[in-house]
């Protein structure tokens, strides 16, 4: 028998028990690093720019929630010094009878001035992974984020109904595990149809001429970027100072603000991951100690026979590494088949509940090997410590 075979039917059961702590390592840790990036992929987006929005309320929803932002404040944001460009927005929930949770887990509308370029400095442009991007002079087109797209079940040369007109699917987003996988970005002119079919107070007031209000004036808000050299927090409360009726997001408050937001969501998975690393590393350590113990008979009849403690210490500690090794891919494997699985089932709504990122997944076999190690190695100086004969009496 090769000495695979003899290490699986020797430890079989040892190597279940180390893979199901490891898998509970991983499944957890996955969950961590989603988290991690959807945080991160937030903060990125609101610290590459500087988010303008009208005062007051209206249907504005992400960072433009607020009123109107019209056609002058724009050109007023564009005179303040240290401000390098403007971009015109309406962002819109898809579904405004939808009550969400969280801003940035809605499925929104996102209206784009084409004319311009993005101000982001972190995002320019979203990256695309099937079709194309917008194009200035776009009409009845749309890009669609990735879970969007699974979740409406969409592709490219589909056809979307929004507000009972028909957009085609000219591109799908590459997952990015933020808020962009939930967006439906249409050029701003549509955008700007899609509000007042949505909004019947906004319909109200163009209808009876209460106020002189044209197409360029309907926006929710503005991406603004800021010259090289400046400091964008300084720029965002001049423009605070210096422009009326504008509601400015200052983008240093707003990243911590995103990470208050989900630091209770952050701390309980990152407590549940430290409580699976000392559970899952008992029941590792326990595990192999064990199966390090039961051969106990054995080490005593060889070291009778001969053999000397470095002889045996060589020969535990390389059993050990190559159960733990074995039980550590297993789990590493059932965790990421087992989430794959939830994954692939909770697509249909649009949501990833897992990232098994390399980092993750190397670092879980690392640790279960180290700890593996040490367990064997406690064992061993336990075993050593014996005489032959004691060591024969007790393992029978």
């Amino acid at each position: 028998m090769t000495g695979v075979g003899r290490i699986g039917r020797e430890y079989g059961f040892t190597i279940v028990g180390i893979a199901i702590g490891v898998a509970g390592i991983v499944a957890l840790g996955a969950m961590g690093e989603r988290i991690v990036r959807f945080i991160e992929g937030g903060d990125r987006f609101v610290l590459g720019q500087i988010s303008v929005a009208g005062r007051g309320m209206g249907m504005g929803a992400g960072f433009t929630a607020g009123g109107m932002l019209p056609a002058s404040a724009l050109r007023a944001i564009a005179a303040v010094p240290g401000v390098a460009g403007v971009q015109a927005q309406v962002m819109l929930p898809l579904n405004p009878s939808t009550s969400q949770f969280m801003t940035l887990t809605q499925e929104l509308v996102l209206g784009l001035d084409l004319s311009v370029p993005t101000p982001n400095r972190q995002y320019p442009t979203l990256p695309v992974h099937e079709g194309r991007d917008l194009r200035r002079g776009d009409r009845g087109v749309a890009v669609v984020g990735a879970s969007f797209a699974a979740s409406h079940g969409v592709r490219v040369g589909s056809a979307l109904v929004l507000e009972d007109e028909r957009y085609e699917v000219v591109g799908v987003l590459e997952r990015t595990l933020t808020a962009p996988d939930r967006f439906v970005i249409v050029p701003i002119e549509d955008a700007r149809r899609q509000w007042i079919a949505k909004d019947r107070l906004l319909r109200t007031v163009i209808a009876s001429g209460a106020a002189a209000v044209n197409a360029a004036d309907l926006n929710t808000g503005a991406a603004v970027g800021w010259g090289d050299g400046e400091d964008p927090d300084i720029v965002a409360r001049r423009i605070a100072e210096r422009v009326k009726d504008v509601n400015v997001q200052i983008p240093s408050e707003l990243s911590r603000l995103l990470r208050s937001s989900t630091a209770f969501f952050s701390a309980l998975l990152g407590g549940l991951g430290v409580l699976a690393f000392v559970i899952g590393g008992l029941s590792l350590a326990n595990t192999v100690a064990a199966a390090v113990f039961e051969r106990i008979r054995d080490f005593g009849v060889k070291r009778a026979l001969g053999a000397t403690d470095w002889q045996l210490g060589r020969e535990v500690l390389g059993e050990a590494l190559a159960v733990t090794l074995s039980g550590g891919a297993v789990g590493v494997a059932l965790a990421v088949l087992l989430g794959t699985g939830v994954d692939r089932w909770a697509a249909r709504s649009g949501q990833q509940l897992f990232l098994f990122s390399g980092r993750l997944l190397g670092g879980s076999l690392v640790f279960s090997l180290l700890l593996g190690a040490a367990a064997a190695t406690y064992a061993t100086l336990r075993v050593v410590r014996l005489s032959p004969a004691e060591a024969i009496r007790r393992g029978a």
